[in-house]
C-alpha cells in the first residue's frame, strides 16, 4: 500500500470512528402517548422536536398504542427497552399497569419521566402536571357554573376510568362544587378518548337526563364529540358543553354556541418541557423533592415531596379569542 493510500485509509477509518462517536452521542427521547392519532398528542411531539431542534443533539420517538390501554403501552415500553433509548417521557394509560415495566428500563439505565397522566411514584423518576390540579378541577366546573346563574344538573365525560389526571381532576372538581350553589354533578361516564364512544355516552346522558344543563369533558376527545352530539341533537342553546379542549378543534362548536367557553394548556409547550426535562434528568439533573430541573423557555420545574412539578395555568378560550389561536394547536 502506498504512502497515500495508507494516509487516506486512516482518514477515513478516523472519520468513521468520529460519526460512530457523534451517532453514540445523540440522546434518543420516547415521547409515548396515550394513542396515536390524538390531536393533544400530535401538538405536544411538535414541542418535543422544538425541544429537540434547540438541544442540538437529540432524537424524538414519538409512539404510542393504536388504542388507549395499558396492554398496548407496555408493549410499546418493552420495544423501546429493547432498543435502549436514553429517556421514556410517557402519558399513561394506567398509572400502576405500566410502572413494572417502566420499572424495567429504569432499572436498565433509561431515564423515565411521566407528564400529563401520571405514573405511580415507583415507575418514573418525576412527574410533570400540565397545570395545578386543584386549579384545573375549579376550571372546569366553573367554565359550566359561569353560564349557570340558576343552577343545574351537570355530568361528566371523561377519558378512562383509570386515567390519573382525568380521575383527580374529577374529585379536585367535586371538593370546590360547594362553591357553585345550584349545581349538581349526575352523573360520570367514559369515553375512553374514543370518538365514538364518548359520542354515544353524551347521547347516553341527554336520555337519561332531561334536564341537563352542561356536559364537562376534561378530554379532548370528549368535548368535541359531546360538543357534536349535542348539536345532532338540537340542544344547542339548552346544552352547553365545556371543559377541555383544543382550539383547532373546537373553533366550530364555539362558533355554533354548542360550546361558550373551554380551557387547555398549550400542549405544545407540554411537550416541549417534557422533552427538556427528561434531556437534563438523563444528563445528571437530580430528581428529588425541592429540586429545581430546567424546562428551557417554560422555566424549572420544582419538584414537591412526590417528585410531581406543575407547567403553568390553564387558559379559557371563547369567541372572543378563538380565532386566535385556532391555528395554532
Amino acid at each position: 500500500m502506498t504512502v497515500m493510500k495508507k494516509i487516506l485509509s486512516s482518514v477515513a477509518v478516523a472519520a468513521t470512528l468520529m460519526g460512530t462517536a457523534a451517532q453514540a452521542e445523540t440522546t434518543r427521547i420516547a415521547l409515548v402517548v396515550k394513542a396515536l392519532g390524538i390531536g393533544f398528542f400530535e401538538a405536544a411531539n411538535k414541542g418535543a422536536e422544538e425541544a429537540a431542534k434547540e438541544l442540538g443533539d437529540v432524537e424524538i420517538i414519538y409512539t404510542g398504542p393504536t388504542d388507549t390501554t395499558a396492554e398496548g403501552q407496555i408493549e410499546v415500553i418493552n420495544s423501546l427497552i429493547a432498543q435502549g433509548v436514553d429517556a421514556i417521557a410517557i402519558s399513561a394509560n394506567d398509572p400502576d399497569a405500566v410502572a413494572p415495566a417502566l420499572q424495567k428500563a429504569m432499572d436498565r439505565g433509561i431515564t423515565v419521566i411521566s407528564w400529563d397522566s401520571g405514573v405511580a411514584k415507583d415507575g418514573r423518576m418525576m412527574h410533570l402536571n400540565p397545570s395545578s390540579s386543584a386549579l384545573i378541577g375549579n376550571t372546569i366546573i366553573k367554565l359550566a357554573a359561569d353560564h349557570l346563574p340558576d343552577g343545574g344538573d351537570v355530568a361528566v365525560l371523561s377519558a378512562t376510568a383509570t386515567s390519573t389526571n382525568q380521575n383527580t381532576w374529577i374529585e379536585e372538581m367535586k371538593k370546590v362544587m360547594g362553591n357553585y350553589p345550584g349545581v349538581n354533578l349526575v352523573a360520570t361516564v367514559y369515553g375512553d378518548d374514543l370518538a365514538d364512544k364518548s359520542y354515544r355516552e353524551a347521547q347516553g346522558l341527554m336520555a337519561t337526563y332531561p334536564n341537563l344543563k352542561a356536559i364537562i369533558a376534561p378530554t379532548t376527545v370528549g368535548i368535541l364529540a359531546a360538543s357534536q352530539a349535542v348539536t345532532d341533537a338540537g340542544k344547542i342553546g339548552q346544552i352547553n358543553v365545556t371543559g377541555l379542549g383544543l382550539p383547532s378543534e373546537m373553533a366550530g362548536a364555539v362558533e355554533s354556541g354548542a360550546t361558550i367557553s373551554f380551557a387547555i394548556w398549550n400542549p405544545i409547550d407540554l411537550g416541549y418541557a417534557a422533552t427538556m426535562l427528561s434531556y437534563n434528568i438523563a444528563k445528571g439533573a437530580k430528581a428529588e423533592p425541592g429540586a429545581t430541573i430546567p424546562m428551557g423557555r417554560m422555566g424549572e420545574a420544582t419538584l414537591d415531596d412526590n417528585n410531581e412539578a406543575a407547567m403553568s395555568d390553564p387558559f379559557t378560550y371563547d369567541k372572543s379569542n378563538i380565532e386566535e389561536f385556532k391555528s395554532i394547536f
